[in-house]
């Protein structure tokens, strides 16, 4: 079962100075049926709602139609939800071909909606064409917003941020977030009821997963390694998976807010335990400058070539986060990969 208390490990920018990278570290319905959309007299009935957030109290009086959306999450819920965003945050480190993340352009295509227009985010939001949108309400519960952007939003529409911290909020409460603000506060627990059981299915598919470890590692360039706690999302979405996250992780100094510990390349020897390395790069420069480094290619799952590492920014960004969306898109990319580097253990 996965732990509701997976953090989303999108504290970025107290990472990695490359925007690359922040992006990576941001962070279809999971069941096989559609999911029913919240509108009609049932959505009308659960307003007016007050969501009280860490910036402020968003007033929702009725059922919004013109949904604006930041951060990550919160657009898949919503069209989970049968309501597709009229504007979302640009992510292109994450996007394909289509300037979209596959997996939204997949869902709102197949819903023959009209794609969400996409605009800056993060430092440089642009609040102008939030404005333009003329949105009914903001959903950001999970994402970087301030204090100071969130006020000029509010002006705007509604604008629903997060509970605690900034890129803080556990994925089944943004999910119940979302819900309480579309005016579906039942169906939060229907959609996260069928991502633990897609996660249950796919480790139910690979029992030999539970008799193997891991760790889940980072670099922020040559000479570093960081390894990212057992709370923390994109290690929660392995351990889902049936994998046991090697308790290492847990013994190192926590960069503060993160779910992460940066131990130096000194320390790689530490993680022996680990029968699978799973990590991703920036980009080719990146990974050839990484996989390098002796201290690095000496941790005994690299050496053995047991890694899994993704090598597209889509899937990189899929596999950081656990919505709707990304679950099941991920997962069956993620399977293949997993088996080869189990294979490549010997165990």
């Amino acid at each position: 079962m996965l732990s509701t208390s997976a953090r989303s490990g999108l504290r970025a920018l107290a990472l990695f100075p490359a925007a690359a990278l922040v992006l990576a570290l941001t962070g279809c319905s999971s069941s096989e049926e559609e999911p029913k959309a919240s509108g009609g007299k049932q959505g009308e009935g659960a307003f007016p709602v007050s969501i009280k957030n860490a910036l402020g109290t968003a007033e929702i009086t009725e059922r919004p139609r013109r949904i604006v959306t930041l951060g990550h999450g919160s657009t898949e819920t919503a069209i989970a939800l049968g309501h597709t965003p009229v504007g979302m945050e640009r992510y292109e480190w994450g996007s394909d071909g289509t300037g979209y993340m596959p997996w939204i352009h997949e869902a709102v295509k197949k819903k023959g909606d009209t794609l969400p227009k996409q605009f800056t985010g993060g430092e440089n939001l642009d609040i102008e064409a939030i404005a333009e949108l003329e949105p009914d309400v903001i959903l950001a519960p999970w994402s970087g917003v301030t204090q100071k952007q969130y006020d000029v939003l509010k002006d705007i529409a509604p604008t629903v941020a997060y509970p605690g911290q900034a890129w803080s909020t556990n994925w089944d409460e943004q999910i119940e977030i979302v819900a309480r603000a579309l005016g579906a506060p039942e169906r939060s627990k229907d959609l996260i009821g069928d991502i633990e059981k897609t996660f249950a299915k796919a480790a139910a598919s690979r029992p030999e997963y539970k008799d193997h470890t891991f760790s889940y590692v980072y670099n922020t360039g040559p000479g570093t390694l960081g390894v990212f706690r057992t709370e923390e999302q994109r290690v929660a979405v392995v351990s889902s998976l049936g994998l046991k996250a090697d308790p290492v992780a847990d013994t190192f100094k926590e960069v503060e807010g993160t779910d992460s510990a940066l131990i130096g390349l000194e320390n790689g020897h530490k993680l022996a335990e680990s029968d699978l390395i799973f990590t991703f790069y920036s980009d080719a420069k990146n990974r050839k400058e990484i996989e390098a480094q002796k201290l690095y290619r000496a941790i005994p799952a690299i050496k053995k070539g047991a890694v899994v590492a993704g090598v597209d920014n889509p899937f990189v960004t899929a596999s950081s986060m656990i919505n709707p969306l990304t679950v099941p898109w991920s997962i069956e990319r993620y399977l293949p990969l997993i088996d080869e580097a189990i294979e490549k253990s010997g165990k």
